[in-house]
């Protein structure tokens, strides 16, 4: 179930489980994926108890979600799916990016904070947030008083097939980023939400006072700067193709996000190692398709049975 021995600690994560419904010359797959249920099992596989707070609905694909965070040892606390489970249908654009149509349950998802939640929240050493419905003022409120003084690991993941404000979203994302130890952006993210550069972004987060700053560029590697220093990393090379870049994301924020749950590191050594580790772990994601996260070492265990050693 876990690839990594747990450093202790717990994590929480906060947002969309979904099914990725795959469309391309293949013919038509299902997966359990979701950006935040992503990060989830992802902590999990680094050795991290985790709880994911998501909407999952009581129908045949929630189904499929409960079983599938049951199956990688995620605690779920579910909340109420009043148009069911979410579905994305995903198709390949023609660079090979993935391109999602939402269906209304995604596009109208919302949290609910029980006492259950609110507990979990309160025990976890990191709460991470990614694929939430920062344009909705109300979720907003909620997830600033649920995670009131809670130390956070945010991934903005706007899409556009569920974004319908986009000033309000970035209001809302910006006033938890201001607040938060680690916010991972992207490229798509500063074209999404600010029509600009990815430097120009994490500029500005840093002005609102983010401890630190992960910037991911596809192929042109990462970027990581926080007080002790600013930090930079190439793509992996690893043995194998790149089979599909879908939770590469994921993946590099669940690694830096397991990486802060004993603290973060006070030297700009500490922020290289975690960021060259993450790169590690979103390249061998990349080495199989789904968002499952995967890591170097798993990939060669995978391969040594192959081959009977």
């Amino acid at each position: 179930m876990t690839t990594e021995t747990s450093p202790g600690g717990a994590a929480v994560v906060i947002g969309d489980a979904l099914i990725d419904e795959i469309r391309d010359e293949a013919g038509v797959r299902e997966f359990v994926g979701g950006a935040a249920l992503n990060v989830a099992v992802g902590l999990r596989r680094l050795g991290i108890p985790t709880t994911l707070i998501a909407m999952v609905g009581e129908d045949v694909a929630g189904a499929h979600i409960r079983e599938y965070l049951a199956d990688h040892g995620v605690r779920l606390i579910a909340s109420a799916a009043p148009h069911g489970s979410s579905r994305a249908v995903v198709t390949r654009t023609a660079n090979g990016e993935p391109s999602y149509v939402f269906n209304r349950a995604a596009q109208e998802r919302t949290v609910r904070y029980s006492d259950e939640a609110k507990a979990a929240i309160a025990g976890a050493d990191i709460v991470a947030v990614s694929c939430f419905p920062f344009d909705v003022p109300a979720e907003v409120e909620a997830l600033a008083a649920a995670v009131e003084g809670a130390r956070l690991a945010i991934d903005p993941n706007p899409r556009t097939g569920m974004l319908s404000d986009r000033e309000e979203f970035v209001r809302g994302f910006e006033r938890l980023a201001a607040r938060a130890d680690l916010v991972k952006v992207g490229a798509d993210d500063a074209d999404v939400l600010y029509d600009g550069d990815l430097d120009t972004l994490r500029a500005r987060l840093r002005g609102l006072g983010v401890t630190a700053v992960l910037a991911t560029a596809g192929a042109d590697g990462a970027v990581l700067e926080a007080d002790a220093g600013s930090v930079s990393a190439p793509i992996s090379a690893l043995p194998g193709r790149v089979v599909d870049t879908v939770g590469a994301g994921d993946a590099t924020l669940a690694a830096v996000a397991a990486g802060l749950v004993d603290g973060a590191p006070e030297a700009v050594e500490g922020w290289s190692a975690l960021l060259e580790r993450a790169m590690d772990v979103a390249a061998a994601t990349c080495r199989a398709e789904g968002g499952l996260l995967r890591t170097p070492e798993s990939l060669a265990a995978a391969d040594r049975g192959v081959h009977g050693s």
